[in-house]
């Protein structure tokens, strides 16, 4: 693997601010003489050591290298320059905790969640979308200010039959962060409420609006509900039913089955696992 520290020179300069289209590169202007420059070095190296795929540590001696400093428009030692695409974005003169350069990188930086959204989305390709869901929901809560990853979220959602989910993780998102994906996954929301809503479920609905208190209707309900996947609405059902009798029918065994369908990390799994263990306990 390439090294993430280069010695720069005049002859090497250009190839070093190409590489900056690749990744962050930290230029350092230091001199062997400067008190400064031997105490920054080792905190600028353990950094990009750390961070080898998007930093690179381009060091330039300007004992050696006169004619490059001044190009760079460099004054005092030390003196590092963030170069992005071949251009500064952020920059500062004189000796900095490692705590202070850190903040100043964050933005280049991968984030916690961007390794469970790339294994979320490896997930997705497999079509496996129970364990997407589970990873996209551990980046969402990572990092709720993020539009785009509740986007990501509701669509899992819906391929899992989690609707109201679904739709609570769209409405949560702002107009300014409602980009063409957005709208996708909204369309597809709406095309998965209306195949949910089957003519079997529309006339149990209406038996049992006649009929609030007939169990069998609603076990009947919950399990055309499940079908199509409205599983939350498929537990309440079902819990209204063990609220009156434990062993009433297939209740029991048929909550206890949509719950270990529901992904890991589903909130709805948790909120009606928890309201049958109060039942049980």
């Amino acid at each position: 693997m390439q090294s993430p520290i280069i010695e720069v020179s005049v002859e090497n300069a250009r190839e070093v601010l190409e590489q900056s289209k690749q990744q962050l590169v930290v230029f350092q202007f230091h001199s062997a003489r400067s008190e400064g420059c031997q105490q920054l070095t080792p905190i600028l190296m353990a950094i990009v050591q750390r961070y080898p795929q998007q930093l690179l540590l381009a060091r330039v001696d300007c004992d050696q290298q006169q004619d490059l400093a001044t190009q760079f428009g460099v004054q005092s030692l030390p003196t590092v320059m963030l170069i992005k695409d071949g251009r500064p974005v952020d920059g500062f003169a004189g000796v900095e905790t490692e705590q202070a350069i850190m903040a100043r990188l964050q933005p280049y930086l991968p984030k916690p969640e961007d390794e469970l959204i790339a294994r979320a989305q490896q997930f997705l390709a497999e079509k496996n979308p129970k364990e997407a869901y589970t990873l996209f929901k551990q980046a969402v809560d990572l990092a709720p200010e993020r539009a785009e990853l509740k986007v990501w979220l509701a669509d899992t959602a819906v391929s899992l039959g989690q609707l109201p989910q679904a739709q609570a993780l769209l409405a949560d998102v702002k107009l300014a962060d409602q980009d063409s994906v957005f709208k996708a996954v909204t369309a597809k929301l709406e095309l998965a409420l209306e195949a949910a809503d089957t003519p079997e479920i529309q006339a149990l609905e209406q038996q049992l609006a006649a009929k609030p208190d007939d169990n069998s209707l609603k076990e009947q309900l919950a399990v055309q509900y499940q079908a199509v996947q409205r599983s939350e609405e498929a537990l309440g059902l079902l819990l209204g039913i063990l609220r009156q009798d434990l062993n009433y029918g297939g209740s029991k065994k048929l909550y206890l089955d949509i719950l270990a369908a529901l992904p890991k990390g589903d909130v709805v799994a948790s909120q009606y696992r928890r309201k049958l263990y109060s039942l049980l306990y």
